[in-house]
């Protein structure tokens, strides 16, 4: 049985990055619990073939609106085709996101920037413009997916983990500015995720998974649903008293000290 908490029945969430992946996932989760579901992403084809089957497994509403959250007017857009469409935009999930990994040194200005603009400014523009509507309405929930790399850090990743760190700074600031609006907004940084896609670039690259989590203290990396859960939860009434917070979904601390059996 649906708790009431956990009931989206009449509510409009946007979920970008939705097609494959942890957006898929997430978008899948809202679905089956009530929500009217916006998907986007870069890929046409690809994006309508999952709004189908989300429509499909949930018995819900999903549509899939193309979008390259790089640029602007194309976020614009998206909002204001939800709007067009539903009237009403009650859930943000900013997932889109990625990196390619390369030493500092070698990372050209046009590649800083692309990783900024992708994980960072595309989530404030669709924040400033899903959030005007939030205004109007006075509610609303932002979930930002970030990356255990904008916590901890990762070597070859400065300006992905740096542009993660930003994402988690920016959702603190949406959560103080926007509490008075009845919006809130937290933070989810993501560990390894077993992804379709990641795996197969793991066993493409010829590595191990078990071997990849021999340091995660659950001995495995995550799965997309994993991640979604804690999604949903945040864009949950059980989270009504919750934001400005960003928490690790990553199967445990990895520390230091005595080797243990």
């Amino acid at each position: 049985m649906i708790t009431e908490q956990l009931n989206f029945s009449g509510r409009v969430a946007i979920v970008t990055g939705g097609g494959t992946g942890i957006g898929y996932a997430t978008a899948l989760q809202l679905a089956r619990l009530g929500a009217y579901v916006v998907v986007a992403s870069r890929t046409a084809d690809e994006l309508e073939k999952a709004a189908a089957a989300i429509a499909q497994e949930s018995g819900g509403k999903c549509i899939a609106v193309p979008t390259d959250v790089k640029n602007e007017q194309s976020c614009i857009n998206l909002v204001q085709k939800t709007m067009d469409t539903f009237g009403k935009i009650d859930i943000l999930i900013n997932n889109a996101g990625g990196t390619r990994m390369g030493p500092l040194e070698n990372i050209p200005t046009r590649g800083w920037d692309s990783i900024y603009d992708l994980n960072v400014k595309s989530a404030y523009i669709c924040t400033r413009e899903a959030g005007k509507h939030m205004i109007a309405q006075k509610s609303g929930a932002i979930v930002n997916i970030s990356s255990t790399s904008g916590i901890g850090g990762v070597k070859g990743g400065a300006h992905y983990a740096s542009a993660k760190a930003a994402l988690q700074m920016f959702t603190t600031v949406t959560a103080a500015e926007w509490g008075r609006f009845n919006i809130r907004a937290n933070c989810v940084a993501s560990g390894m995720i077993a992804s379709p896609r990641a795996a197969a670039a793991w066993d493409a690259a010829g590595l191990d998974q078990a071997e990849m989590g021999a340091n995660i203290p659950l001995r495995r990396p995550g799965t997309p649903d994993e991640i979604a859960n804690m999604i949903v939860f945040f864009a949950s009434d059980a989270a009504s008293y919750i934001t400005g917070q960003t928490i690790a979904v990553h199967g445990g601390p990895s520390l230091g000290g005595i080797k243990l059996d």
